[in-house]
């Protein structure tokens, strides 16, 4: 007597999206986007959706480097002044020599990015500064910085040349070169955080600190690199953002970071460290920026828009969690079975 072979069953479709960790913040933005078309059909048109993205494209990327701050247990508040000092030392650069090249700048960026980034992970991981004392402290020294090399002056759009402010109106492929550079930076680190043995120990290092140090991660290069990566980025998001605007300001990007840390957020990063996927950080960006290109377009009262802001948010969030929570169970489940 031969015994029958044991078949496998399979999880219905909506099980199986009940598992996956995203499903959350993808059905939110489906929901209000469809909410916002009815209120206005232009919302929904692909040139909107083209200005949405680039207007969210420097956000994207300063997620993706807080993302990983906060993937270790710690946090970025100086990513904003590093942003706004990063962006007029490029637009002071191009301002005296106009014929340099836009790429180079993105370069300039990236690198003074790193060396900011390199001085906070320095002091968070080898002066042992709590990670919020440590970058808030560095963010008004970058600010104040910012203020002394300028003057207290602007740049404008008239002293800048027409091939740097050509960044972000250029396009490429259809899209603009900083939706372009924006999705190249996230395929990179998709593959890095994804395919690469650094990679997992970042998220090793957050998830158990002591454990990773005990099977030989060196938890301070870590807590170093990622500053480093959060600076690069930062940097790079201060050349995207003086192209996208063409001007470079004293106050660029003030009370930003409490936004990039609400893209980690509604992403489904934990602050606790340990968790967090590029995808998620990517649809948080994404998120954020429907919010901010809906509300003008319903005509939201001003007074009303950061309320409102902070409210869908909140809702966002809160979805997100509850599957996210479903997801891990249905994982335990399948584990068990």
């Amino acid at each position: 007597m031969t015994d029958k072979p044991t078949q496998v069953k399979r999880e219905p479709v909506y099980l199986r999206l009940r598992g996956f960790r995203e499903f959350g913040i993808i059905i939110f933005i489906i929901i209000i986007s469809l909410l916002i078309g009815i209120r206005n059909p232009r919302f929904l048109t692909l040139g909107n959706f083209h200005d949405m993205l680039l207007d969210t494209a420097s956000l994207s990327v300063l997620a993706l480097g807080m993302m990983l701050v906060l993937v270790t247990g710690g946090i970025d508040l100086s990513m904003e002044s590093v942003l706004a000092l990063t962006g007029m030392v490029v637009a002071m650069t191009i301002k005296e020599n106009p014929h340099l090249s836009p790429l180079l700048m993105l370069v300039l960026g990236l690198a003074l990015g790193s060396l900011l980034g390199a001085i906070t992970g320095l002091i968070v991981a080898k002066g042992k500064v709590v990670p919020i004392i440590a970058t808030l402290s560095m963010m008004y020294v970058y600010r104040g910085i910012t203020f002394i090399i300028s003057g207290g002056k602007w740049v404008s759009a008239y002293e800048m040349p027409d091939s740097f402010k050509e960044m972000a109106t250029g396009r490429l492929l259809g899209f603009s070169n900083l939706i372009t550079i924006a999705l190249l930076v996230y395929l990179f680190f998709y593959y890095f955080v994804n395919h690469t043995r650094v990679g997992r120990e970042i998220y090793a290092v957050g998830s158990n600190r002591e454990a990773a140090r005990i099977i030989g991660i060196n938890s301070e290069f870590i807590t170093c690199l990622v500053y480093i990566i959060s600076g690069a980025l930062s940097g790079l998001a201060g050349v995207m953002w003086v192209a996208r605007y063409a001007s470079a300001q004293n106050d660029t990007a003030s009370g930003f970071v409490m936004t990039i840390v609400a893209a980690c957020v509604l992403g489904g990063v934990s602050i606790t460290g340990g968790v967090g996927t590029v995808f998620g950080v990517l649809l948080g960006s994404i998120t954020i920026g429907i919010i901010n290109n809906a509300l003008p377009m319903i005509r939201v009262s001003p007074f009303w828009k950061m309320a409102l802001q902070g409210l869908i948010i909140l809702v966002a969030a809160i979805v997100n969690i509850a599957i996210t929570r479903n997801a891990e169970k249905s994982q335990l489940r399948r584990r068990e079975l």
